[in-house]
């Protein structure tokens, strides 16, 4: 059975909640101020190598206004009352980081693969599947989010052999093009795709 077989059995209990979470994906992007958009950022930073709940935690404790404003030092300390596994090095990113709050609208104006591209190049802390996790939370639907959950259905399914340890550019690009084809024979983009995966490992939308 392929992947995309696999996760038909969840479409019909899935669906509404997929549509309702990426309408509120394109709101943000479409309608979120400057800050908004740097807060869920911040958020795809922290939670590489952490995990999506720890990172909703951090941005609702620290706040919109908390990831423009806050000192590195007090980024640091709640973070590590959070128990992220690299505290001081996702406050040095986000404080670090500030110059982008008023460049992402625009960012999103571009073709999806050179927003990505750029946020590679210009953002510490971002990789391509950090990227492609925020331009998918702000309404772009695609790109698919190569985090772990996902390369292990990808190995389970067949269409990787192992989970890689780590991404180059080249890589993580052939590998999203299997993933598209996923998503195509499923019949959804690759942004929305991914959430329905992750309705099929965590029985939630949350991401």
């Amino acid at each position: 059975m392929r992947l995309a077989q696999a996760v038909e059995s969840i479409r019909k209990e899935a669906a509404p909640l997929v549509e309702e979470r990426f309408r509120q994906f394109k709101e943000l992007g479409e309608r979120g101020t400057d800050e908004e958009l740097y807060s869920e950022l911040c958020f795809c930073i922290l939670t590489a190598n952490w995990s999506a709940r720890g990172g909703m935690k951090a941005q609702q404790l620290i706040g919109v206004e908390g990831f423009v404003n806050t000192s590195e030092e007090n980024l640091t300390e709640i973070l590590t009352q959070l128990h992220h596994r690299y505290p001081g090095a996702r406050a040095s990113y986000i404080v670090k980081n500030r110059w982008l709050v008023h460049r992402l609208k625009h960012l999103l104006s571009l073709p999806p693969t050179e927003a990505r591209e750029w946020l590679v190049k210009n953002a510490l802390g971002i990789g391509y599947k950090e990227a492609s996790h925020f331009l998918r939370n702000v309404g772009v639907e695609d790109l698919a989010i190569l985090d772990r959950h996902v390369l292990s259905l990808m190995r389970d399914y067949g269409l990787i052999d192992s989970v890689p340890k780590s991404l180059t550019k080249q890589r993580y690009l052939s590998l999203e093009a299997l993933l598209k084809e996923e998503a195509r024979c499923f019949g959804e983009t690759p942004g929305k795709f991914d959430l329905y995966l992750w309705y099929f490992v965590k029985k939630t939308v949350e991401k």
